[in-house]
């Protein structure tokens, strides 16, 4: 017997912390994170971390985990988020996998095997020099030659990645976008429920502009600059995420603070549609467009409860 999961996944900004929380409250379930910047602690405002009072006494997982000097990888995610899981279902309650890090979902989801990767120390290096002499861009580039769709599902700055998908063309000699392929249609190792809550473009899009504007309000630069005291540099993992990378850009002086701004805007607007573009190939996927409730949450929960109630997961 398959033990039951639910996923609320969707594009940043389009509501997903709320509406799992009220539908963790309905199932008697616990949230775990599937988000690969809310994992790290004094990292609050930027990744929109959800506070004591928007949990609601809902139990929380994968938040708060680790210092942003720290590494953080899928093959990590999906060992805590294993070990997560195997206390939720020991409590007696659901699991609700929350989040917008559509690999981390399905690595989790389907049990995705890690243990079989290799390393090419060598040709790593070599990759790592590319990037130091002649930049992300051209990195970025190499991939787009042998791996046009990899390519364009990773953002050329995120380098780690971008490395990763040249290195396994290079030892295997097959594109890592075609391994991700098989992965994501193998079936799923719970009994699972996927939902995909999705908005208009538009109003998508002015949401994560506004939210930006909020974080700027709240203190994001002030929390950059903490993060930047303490030792985080651009390089690591941590910093790589939107809102961080851009104004430690304006704190280096390359840039300006509007510019910065913008940048957060923009990079975040994209970062959304390459979200989307993911989560449209899962094939199991329930979209939950909000317009089509008339943006009723009261609805969209009642929608998801009767989904969950065919499937057999919750009562």
């Amino acid at each position: 017997m398959k033990k039951p999961l639910i996923v609320l996944a969707g594009p940043t900004a389009v509501g997903k912390t709320k509406l799992s929380v009220a539908l963790a409250k309905a199932v008697n379930g616990e949230i775990l994170s599937a988000d690969s910047m809310q994992v790290y602690r004094y990292m609050d405002i930027g990744s929109a971390k959800i506070t004591r009072e928007e949990m609601q006494g809902v139990p929380h997982h994968l938040i708060d985990l680790l210092d942003p000097r720290e590494p953080f990888n899928v093959a990590v995610f999906q060992q805590k988020g294993r070990e997560c899981l195997a206390g939720i279902y020991r409590r007696g309650h659901l699991p609700i996998v929350a989040g917008g890090t559509g690999f981390y979902i399905q690595a989790l989801l389907k049990d995705v095997d890690f243990t079989q990767e290799e390393e090419d120390a060598a040709y790593r290096r070599t990759l790592e020099t590319a990037v130091k002499e002649r930049g992300a861009a051209y990195l970025h580039g190499l991939l787009e030659q042998v791996d046009p769709l990899s390519a364009a599902a990773i953002h050329p700055n995120n380098v780690k990645r971008v490395i990763r998908a040249l290195e396994y063309r290079h030892l295997t000699g097959t594109p890592i976008s075609a391994h991700n392929q098989r992965e994501r249609e193998k079936g799923s190792a719970y009994l699972s429920c996927y939902f995909v809550l999705n908005d208009e473009r538009e109003r998508l899009y002015r949401r994560i502009d506004e939210r930006v504007d909020e974080m700027m309000a709240q203190g994001l630069a002030e929390e950059v600059r903490r993060l930047r005291d303490m030792g985080c540099r651009r390089d690591m993992v941590s910093m790589q995420g939107l809102g961080y990378r851009e104004l430690l850009s304006w704190m280096d002086g390359e840039i300006s603070r509007e510019e910065a701004v913008e940048a957060i805007k923009q990079n975040t607007r994209h970062f959304a549609k390459r979200q989307l573009t993911w989560f449209r190939r899962e094939p199991d996927a329930i979209w939950v467009n909000k317009n089509e409730f008339g943006y009723d949450e009261d609805r969209i929960l009642e929608y998801l409860l009767g989904k969950l109630r065919e499937r057999g997961i919750a009562g």
